[in-house]
C-alpha cells in the first residue's frame, strides 16, 4: 500500500512540503561516482531525514517533450545547454522499472512518492506508483492531456505559472468535469531562479479569492534567501502547500541546484513555519487560558471609595474602580447603584453582591 501524505495533510489543513529531487540525482550520482537509481534513493533519504513530506520527479522523454529546435528558456549561464532538446536527452534514461523502485523505497522509508508525467506514457505507468499527479505549468494548456490525467481518478497538484486566469479556468473546468477530487493550485512563476521581486505572491492570495474550491500551494524557483521569507510570505498568504528543487549540493552548475533548496534549507523552512503556526495560534476571539491570572487581576472591580454604613443607599459617588477583578465588573454597575448595603463596607474595600440588598 503506498504511504498517503500530501492528500491528507491537505485535508487536515496542515503544512507539507515537497522536495522537488527532478532529474538532480543525475549530477549527484556522477559527484558520488554511483549509479543513477542509487542517487536517486539518496536523495529521497537525505530528504526524508530533513522531515520532508514528499518528493517529486520529472518523468519525460526529450523525443517526446520538445522538438529539436526548441530554445532554453533558463538562465544560461547557470545551465548552458542552449535546446530544451538537447537538455533533457540528458536526462530521460528512467522508466518504469527505475520509478517502481524509487516509490517502494520511499513507501519503505515513510516519505511519499510522485513524479510529474510529460506524456500519456508516463502518465499511464505512474499511476499505480503514486496517490495524486503533479500536472506541469508548461502543460495546463495542454488540455487534452490534462483531460486525461483528469480521467484518472486522482487528486491533482496543477502548477500555474505563466498562465492567464482564463486559462487557468479553463483547465479547472476540464479538471472538475472527469474528476470528483479537490484541486490543488500552485502559484509558480516560470522564471529560472526567479528573482525576489517578480516572486509576485500576492497571486497566492488572488488564487484564494478566485478559486475557493481548491487547496492553494506554491512552487518556489527563487533561491533560498537567509532567512526564507519568500516561503514565509507564500504561507501566511495562504500557501499550505509548498513546493521546491531539491538538492544535496547547492554549488553544482546547471540542472536545478543553483535555485534548490537542500537539507539544511528544508529543515529551517519547516522549524519556520512551525513557529509561525506557533505564534499565530488559533484565532478565537476569546481570552486565552494563559491569560486567566493577568485576567483576574489586571481588571478592575467596583470598590468602596468612602465607608459605607449599614442600610445607606448605594450611589455613584460612593464607588470607584481599581484592581484586581477580583470582586463585581464595572460591567455590572447597574446591579450595584440603588442597593442597600447590609453590611459596613471599609474605603477601599471590593463590593460584592452579598454585601448588598
Amino acid at each position: 500500500m503506498m504511504i498517503d501524505i500530501i492528500n491528507k495533510r491537505l485535508q487536515n489543513n496542515e503544512f507539507s512540503l515537497i522536495a522537488e529531487i527532478g532529474v538532480n540525482y543525475y549530477d549527484i550520482a556522477k559527484k558520488l561516482n554511483i549509479d543513477l537509481l542509487s542517487a536517486a534513493k539518496y536523495m529521497v533519504l537525505v530528504a526524508r531525514n530533513a522531515g520532508i513530506h514528499a518528493v517529486k520527479f520529472q518523468t519525460y522523454k526529450a523525443d517526446t517533450l520538445a522538438s529539436q529546435y526548441s530554445p532554453a528558456y533558463w538562465d544560461t549561464s547557470e545551465e548552458s545547454t542552449r535546446s530544451q532538446y538537447e537538455l533533457f536527452k540528458k536526462f530521460d534514461s528512467f522508466g518504469y522499472n527505475e520509478y517502481e523502485k524509487i516509490s517502494k523505497f520511499c513507501n519503505k522509508i515513510g516519505v511519499e512518492f510522485s513524479s510529474t508525467p510529460f506524456d500519456f506514457e508516463s502518465a499511464d505507468y505512474l499511476y499505480n506508483l503514486m496517490n495524486y499527479y503533479k500536472i506541469s505549468s508548461s502543460d495546463l494548456s495542454n488540455f487534452p492531456f490534462v483531460e486525461y490525467i483528469a480521467q484518472k481518478g486522482k487528486p491533482i497538484l496543477l502548477s500555474v505559472g505563466a498562465s492567464n486566469i482564463d486559462e487557468i479556468e479553463n483547465a479547472v473546468k476540464i479538471i472538475e468535469k472527469y474528476n470528483s477530487n479537490k484541486i490543488t493550485l500552485l502559484h509558480c512563476v516560470l522564471e529560472y531562479p526567479t528573482p525576489y521581486k517578480d516572486a509576485n505572491l500576492l497571486k497566492i492570495k488572488s488564487l484564494k479569492e478566485a478559486f475557493q474550491n481548491c487547496f492553494i500551494g506554491y512552487s518556489d524557483h527563487t533561491k533560498p534567501d537567509a532567512f526564507y521569507n519568500v516561503i514565509k510570505t507564500a504561507y501566511l498568504l495562504g500557501a499550505k502547500l509548498i513546493e521546491k528543487h531539491f538538492t544535496v549540493d547547492k554549488s553544482l552548475s546547471g540542472n536545478d541546484h543553483y535555485h534548490a533548496m537542500d537539507d539544511n534549507d528544508a529543515k529551517r523552512i519547516l522549524e519556520e513555519v512551525n513557529y509561525i503556526d506557533e505564534i499565530c495560534g488559533a484565532g478565537e476571539l476569546k481570552a486565552l487560558n494563559n491569560e486567566k491570572i493577568a485576567r483576574e487581576n489586571a481588571r478592575r472591580s467596583i470598590v468602596a471609595s468612602c465607608d459605607i454604613l449599614v442600610g445607606t443607599i448605594i450611589t455613584m459617588d460612593m464607588l470607584t474602580f481599581k484592581r484586581p477583578g477580583h470582586g463585581i465588573s464595572p460591567m455590572f454597575i447597574d446591579r450595584v447603584l440603588g442597593k442597600r448595603a447590609v453590611k459596613e463596607i471599609k474605603k477601599d474595600e471590593l463590593i460584592n453582591f452579598e454585601f448588598l440588598q
